[in-house]
């Protein structure tokens, strides 16, 4: 893959013959290549818990989920319906919406700069390792990656000819947006900007398209209205109150460093040259004043709210769609006849580190994938934990619940993580209570497990008899576990450990514990008073 992006990328920098056929198929030879490796990976990785927290929400279709939009689940439920259960099965739509994005970007590029430069920008899409691994899993980005290219490709259509029809689409793609993450709301205040700081944009308030997109946007909004009003804003509150602190933390500091990393360094810096480019350029009109505001506004409204909104969740895939129409400007920016010679060089450095970034990130995932694989990353830190121990411990589960004595058990995890997990593996043959783990409030997950009846209270509701308690004391930071596994035994009547099963030199380790039912109220408790059986937790 690097060979193929490098030596046609370095034919067009260096001003060389320029044959856009072979721009092409290097393009489809790539694309092809990490399809198959997409699908593959997909195919093999377990599911990491919020997947299979996704997975549980597409068996219970609603409005929306104390979490998410509806586009995620609905995307599961249609690969499962399609082809049955399983990894590959669930992730297919998304394997699909991966494989398009860099299609769209393609035709993008193509009709504002030529074919030439179309195909390049596809080649750069498929490098950059957030955007060339997208589809493997199922995540909302993926659909909000896909609605940000297409959104990007009709505004511009719709802004320069005028077309109805772009309009509409336009309407419906932000409608899907707004399914898709709450995150959308900055697609919305992209275009909001490009209506207000360009004189191009001033003018389409007098289109009647433009409100016909606005209002056909709306319809987005419908489902999590409804959602919303019936469950006292749970998900609203938790995506803007909860998960927030809105207090500055110098975190926000570290964001221009991590998103080199995940770019790769040299390509980050090309890509703020490109934004820079394109901000002088935006006086001169179309395409450039719509490529200015759609990649700097995201871009910088993001690293702000770095600095006061979430910041104990991955953030790295926030500014994605920033970089989208950067993508489809690089190749009319680096044209030879324009580009300085020092800048052709340090540009064809960049593509080469790129595609290299992206081979790392396959390694990194195929690693995850293979026996032995997880076990050699930890050893370098880089230990792939979202991705490996679950299709262990649904085995370990398996086999104690065919015991006679666990036959009729309950099945309970102690955090919604491994509940989901266990839920998928055993494809909701048996519910799957959860605790009330620390990380069910920190994720949103909390008020959802209570209307699905899956938490702790409704299972103290339940009264059941014979429990199974799966434990997973790695899932809480070292300083945290005891309390946490004082906690757990205090909550159950006569614990005892029935087994146990560590993984990845330690890494990951689960405890399996059999109970009589949880006690009449989970007190607070140190591990003398709780006796010999809490000991045993350790």
């Amino acid at each position: 893959m690097v060979g193929s992006i490098t030596s046609v990328t370095a034919s067009g920098i260096s001003g060389g013959r320029d044959d856009p056929l072979r721009w092409r198929a290097a393009f489809w030879m790539v694309w092809a290549l990490l399809l198959i490796l997409k699908i593959v990976l997909a195919g093999t990785l377990a599911p990491f818990g919020d997947e299979a927290w996704y997975w549980q929400e597409s068996r219970a279709l609603d409005w929306s989920f104390s979490d998410l939009p509806l586009a995620t689940a609905a995307l599961i439920r249609l690969g499962e319906t399609l082809f049955g259960h399983g990894v590959l099965a669930m992730r297919a739509p998304f394997l699909l919406f991966g494989a398009l994005t860099p299609l769209i970007l393609v035709h993008t590029g193509t009709r504002l700069f030529g074919v030439r430069a179309g195909w390049f920008t596809g080649l750069i899409a498929l490098a950059l390792p957030l955007l060339g691994t997208l589809g493997m899993f199922a995540l909302p980005d993926v659909p909000l990656t896909l609605c940000a290219a297409l959104g990007l490709d009709m505004l511009e259509r719709a802004a320069r000819t005028g077309n109805r029809g772009a309009w509409c689409v336009l309407g419906l793609v932000l409608a899907a947006a707004l399914l898709s993450h709450y995150r959308a709301a900055m697609l919305l205040l992209t275009g909001l900007a490009f209506l207000l700081l360009t004189v191009r944009g001033r003018q389409l308030w007098r289109d009647p398209g433009l409100w016909t997109a606005v209002a056909i946007s709306l319809l987005g909004l419908l489902p999590l209205l409804i959602f919303n009003l019936e469950h006292g804003w749970v998900a609203l509150s938790f995506q803007i109150l909860e998960r927030n602190p809105w207090a500055f933390h110098a975190d926000g500091f570290a964001q221009p460093l991590e998103q080199a990393i995940v770019c790769t360094p040299l390509f980050y810096l090309l890509l703020l040259w490109a934004a820079w480019r394109c901000v002088q350029r935006g006086d001169a009109g179309a395409p450039w004043d719509l490529l200015a505001v759609c990649s700097v506004v995201p871009w910088i409204a993001w690293l702000v709210l770095g600095f006061f909104a979430d910041d104990t969740r991955l953030r790295l895939h926030w500014p994605l769609p920033a970089y989208l129409p950067l993508l489809v400007a690089l190749p009319a920016l680096l044209e030879p006849a324009r580009a300085e010679r020092g800048l052709r060089g340090f540009a064809l450095a960049a593509f080469v580190m790129l595609a290299a970034g992206s081979v790392l990130a396959f390694a990194y995932f195929s690693a995850a994938a293979v026996p032995g694989g997880a076990v050699s990353l930890a050893r370098f830190k880089a230990f792939p934990e979202h991705w490996v121990g679950w299709n262990e411990v649904a085995v370990e589960t398996g086999t104690l619940l065919q015991q006679e004595r666990f036959r009729e058990a309950t099945l309970v995890a102690d955090n919604f993580m491994l509940a989901a997990e266990l839920d998928f593996a055993f494809a909701s043959r048996r519910p799957v209570y959860a605790l009330d783990h620390p990380i069910n409030t920190k994720h949103g997950r909390a008020p959802q497990l209570a209307l699905w009846r899956r938490d702790e209270r409704a299972l103290r509701d339940l009264a059941p008899g014979r429990l199974l308690v799966v434990i997973e004391p790695t899932a809480r930071r070292e300083r945290e576990r005891a309390a946490w596994l004082e906690r757990v035994c205090s909550t159950l009547r006569a614990p005892q450990v029935v087994g146990r099963l560590e993984l990845y030199e330690g890494r990951k380790r689960y405890l399996f514990v059999a109970a009589d039912g949880l006690a009449d109220a989970p007190r607070a408790t140190s591990a003398a008073a709780a006796g010999d059986a809490c000991r045993d937790f350790r």
